[in-house]
């Protein structure tokens, strides 16, 4: 028989996968095992020497509340996705698109989205993805084109960049302004495109820094994505969970700028497409779309944002004050350690000696959090 460490093989790994950029849930898996035993706050458990042995692990890196139960969804959703287990009637394949009960319920959410707007979407408008991971793979795909770049904003969501480095896609960055409220550098986007830039993606309400741009901004985002004639992919996931002086704005106010245009360049059939070649949102999900619409009061949403007051928070680090922390990395690996709290590096999300810490936990939690963190920076911090 012949020896198989000799063979040549003709296979081997992805290495598009091996270098993609480093994701958040990446990030928080080499944080957990870095002396845990679990990462559930609460439940958690980390051995940190000689500071606070076996001591409940805080969770202010993952921006999932629904660990809480003041997060969780309501009762009738939860009825509704049984339901529709229990029915048997959500067990075969679906048709391209969604399955017939979510496609007829496709009007509402098209009317839903529409409340805000000057024009109405329309049902053939809603397309249903599994979660915004799937989304945002979509859409980067259909917009992937050999020699073509995408901008992705710093601070962003690290899903796109590791999507478009898969796709091929070159990912040139743009800058947000802390100093202006986190507002997209528009001078560094006109001088970062060029004929091969596919498209710009906007976060609005930002994902990691929370910040909600004004309908001035947006409207001069529109004004100069149009001038460059470049596609706009705009992720508003947070629109309904926001709160403080600027009202949400969806960037759909400004589609007129546009008419028809998806369908002259081939978006459409391309997406249409796309969609027939990837996989469905779970059927029983699809088919409890009617009841969860018509079941879930107003008042369930207005209560999670007064729980929530904020999502996430980007803190910078002053590395000159600190003792034995040359960067962000190196901070969010001593602090679970020493002080059983998850916090995720800054460069997770674009922004290298920053800190990403989500908010999205009880109050008591969080306080506890925030005091062992204190507690650590003390520690390190290098005597005046």
């Amino acid at each position: 028989m012949e020896n198989g460490s000799q063979r040549k093989w003709q296979f081997g790994g992805n290495e598009e996968l091996n270098s993609a950029a480093i994701s958040v849930p990446g990030a928080l898996a080499m944080l957990m095992n870095n002396g845990h035993s679990r990462s559930r706050s609460g439940s958690a458990t980390a051995d940190d020497g000689d500071h606070h042995p076996q001591r409940p692990t805080i969770m202010l890196g993952c921006g999932d509340p629904t660990e809480f139960r003041s997060f969780w969804t309501t009762q009738s959703a939860v009825d509704a996705v049984t339901d529709d287990l229990q029915s048997f009637k959500f067990n075969s394949y679906c048709l391209t698109g969604g399955v017939l009960e979510a496609r007829r319920y496709a009007c509402a959410i098209a009317e839903y989205l529409s409340r805000d707007l000057s024009h109405k979407l329309l049902a053939e408008d809603v397309y249903l993805t599994g979660g915004c991971t799937q989304a945002i793979e979509i859409m980067v795909s259909v917009l992937a084109r050999s020699g073509s770049n995408i901008l992705l904003p710093r601070l962003g969501y690290p899903q796109y960049e590791a999507r478009a480095s898969f796709d091929h896609l070159e990912v040139r960055h743009y800058d947000l302004l802390p100093e202006k409220g986190w507002e997209v550098d528009l001078d560094a986007v006109q001088a970062l495109v060029d004929h091969n830039t596919a498209a710009i993606v906007i976060i609005n309400p930002s994902n990691p820094c929370g910040n909600v741009f004004t309908y001035q901004h947006l409207e001069k985002i529109a004004e100069t994505t149009k001038k460059l004639g470049i596609f706009v992919i705009s992720d508003e996931v947070y629109g309904l969970l926001t709160f403080g002086s600027n009202p949400f704005v969806p960037m759909g106010k400004f589609s007129s700028t546009v008419p028809g245009i998806f369908d002259k360049t081939g978006i459409v059939d391309s997406i249409k497409n796309y969609l027939d070649i990837t996989t469905d949102p779970a059927t029983f999900i699809q088919g409890a779309i009617p009841q969860i619409f018509e079941r879930t009061k107003e008042t369930f949403f207005s209560n999670i944002i007064g729980i929530m007051k904020e999502a996430a928070d980007v803190v910078k680090l002053n590395l000159s004050t600190l003792k034995g922390i040359d960067d962000d990395i190196q901070f969010c690996l001593k602090l679970p350690k020493e002080e059983s709290v998850i916090v995720l590096p800054g460069v997770t999300v674009g922004l290298k000696n920053w800190l990403r810490i989500t908010f999205a936990v009880e109050l008591p939690v969080l306080e506890d959090g925030l005091q062992r963190i204190k507690a650590f920076y003390q520690r390190h911090a290098k005597k005046q």
